[in-house]
């Protein structure tokens, strides 16, 4: 007999730029205050929680599952699971929760991300030669030394390839300021030291967008997502719990899944076509998408590609009005499309991409099985 997975509550902080309201709160302390809102609003006792799975990437390790647990007020026999599939893994955190529930393995699961890049330590590397310590920004992602790209340079290169002008990443970027501004966020956002929305969002126009500086190609500051600090998590339960939530949402499926390791950037398009052809939805039943914009061209990468209507897109805005925490920003586009299906009838796309050439999807559904 088919178990399926619900989605009973979703909430995150607000996105704050690193070294902001957030920069001396560590990965636990701003998880653990989403988990107790979830928890309160959902009137479901802690004692009840089966597991706790957290994606984080910049951290430190320790798996800071474990912290936040306890810090939740979560009963001390659970110890939580840390993963670690960088801009994805918040995504696949609930994914993963979803396949557990389904396999009838557990009942109520917390999934979800938190991310600091404000506390994210200095890391280094040894030369055994010499023993210089010698610090470096990123780990390396493929293991490939000619085809381990930097994500910018990924997306530069196919923005050009792709004929997606400088012209139109700066509309997309002014477009979701504008979509952000105008939303209500109050519902998701979990407020943690006096801080309610998300800061980053603000009136970006033309001028603003030709006085930013150039990053990479036709790459600018104002079409690449900010590193911030925040969290995001959801409830995800067994249909049998489901049933006493009117407002539960279906995951219909998820797929994490990997393509060339040297195009990052079109992984997206990977996991999207893989999550379509597995559930049989077409394009044209989907009602609300959120697309990771960790750059503009990424985003329109995807929406070009599937001809997506652009207002079925980033309702509220996407990461370029907000900030990108990587371990969490995968599970912001699940809180967000959790909170647009409350308002809308149908199926619901989620789908981020990470270094690597891994891409991740989300499908959540109102309609019944």
């Amino acid at each position: 007999m088919k178990n399926d997975a619900y989605i009973i509550a979703a909430k995150r902080t607000a996105v704050i730029p690193k070294g902001g309201a957030f920069k001396t709160l560590n990965i636990h302390e701003l998880a653990a205050p989403v988990i107790r809102a979830l928890l309160k609003e959902a009137n479901v006792p802690s004692t009840s929680i089966n597991e706790i799975i957290l994606s984080n990437a910049v951290g430190g390790g320790g798996n800071p599952a474990r912290p936040t647990a306890l810090a939740a007020g979560l009963p001390e026999h659970i110890g939580g699971f840390t993963i670690d599939r960088q801009c994805t893994g918040g995504l696949d955190a609930i994914w993963l929760a979803a396949q557990m529930v389904m396999s009838g393995s557990h009942n109520i699961i917390i999934a979800g991300g938190s991310e600091s890049a404000s506390c994210r330590p200095i890391r280094m590397r040894i030369n055994h030669n010499t023993g210089e310590k010698i610090a470096y920004d990123r780990p390396i992602f493929t293991g490939l030394i000619d085809r381990d790209p930097d994500m910018i340079d990924s997306v530069a290169e196919i923005a050009v390839s792709s004929g997606i002008s400088k012209e139109a990443q700066e509309a997309w970027a002014i477009n979701s300021h504008k979509k952000a501004s105008n939303t209500n966020f109050k519902s998701e956002i979990v407020n943690i030291n006096n801080q309610n929305k998300d800061t980053f969002t603000r009136k970006l126009n033309k001028k603003i967008c030709e006085r930013a500086p150039i990053l990479k190609g036709n790459i600018s500051s104002a079409t690449t997502a900010v590193d911030s600090d925040a969290a995001a998590f959801c409830i995800v339960v067994s249909e049998k719990v489901a049933k006493n939530f009117p407002n539960a949402i279906r995951i219909v499926h998820g797929v994490s899944s990997a393509g060339v390791p040297d195009t990052p950037a079109f992984a997206t398009i990977n996991s999207i076509n893989r999550i379509l052809e597995t559930t049989k939805i077409t394009i044209e039943s989907l009602k609300v998408i959120e697309i990771m914009e960790a750059y503009s061209a990424q985003a329109l990468i995807a929406k070009n590609e599937f001809k997506f209507h652009e207002q079925l897109i980033n309702r509220g805005g996407g990461a370029l009005a907000r900030g990108h925490p990587i371990g969490a920003s995968g599970a912001i586009l699940a809180v967000r499309l959790f909170h647009e299906l409350q308002k809308t009838d149908g199926n619901g796309l989620a789908t981020i991409a990470a270094a690597g050439g891994l891409g991740s999807a989300l499908i959540l559904s109102t309609v019944s099985p």
